[in-house]
Parts: structure tokens; sequence; C-alpha cells
């Protein structure tokens, strides 16, 4: 499971969850990958700009296969989805 987190614009939280969630635009792309499982978009109940994405893969290595093999649209997605939000990180990768 690969783990981001992302405080949002909060004019732009309906678009961002729409983008990000389990058919969203990224879900779609990681759809093309092999090893793709699954994305989960859980908003923190705190703060309500967090939100994290947890994308399931069957392992660590099928994702970085996924992101070397689909550079190009992942980057254009990436840049094309950056006016959502006020910043994003990767905060690792878990196993079961």
């Amino acid at each position: 499971m690969i783990v981001w987190e992302f405080r949002i614009k909060p004019a732009k939280e309906s678009e961002f969850t729409e983008q990000y969630g389990p058919d969203g635009s990224w879900a779609r792309l990681f759809r093309n990958g092999s090893g793709y499982i699954r994305t989960e978009l859980v908003r923190d109940v705190a703060e309500r700009e967090r939100f994290l994405t947890l994308d399931y893969w069957q392992s660590e290595e099928d994702f970085k296969r996924f992101c070397e093999q689909h550079r190009v649209e992942y980057e254009r997605l990436d840049k094309r989805f950056e006016g959502l939000t006020e910043k994003q990180t990767r905060l690792s990768a878990f196993e079961t």
C-alpha cells in the first residue's frame, strides 16, 4: 500500500475527491498497471483539508514498474491536478 498525504485547497474539495477517489483519474491510470488492486481516499476528521490516498498494489515493485512504464501519463496527471492541493507528500509504503 502506497500512502500519500494531501493538504487540499478548500475551494477545490469536490474536484479533488472526484479525481483522487477510487473511480478518479489516478485510479483509472493505475488500472493499466499489473499488480494494481484498488485506491481508497480517506479524510481526516479533525483537519478537514487533510486527505490520504491508499493505493493498494500486490507489491511495491509492481508500483515502481508501473511508474517507469507510465511515467509520461503519471507526470501529466500530476501537473494537471497540482492546483487542487497546497501540499502533497508520499508518507510511505506498507505491506501486510
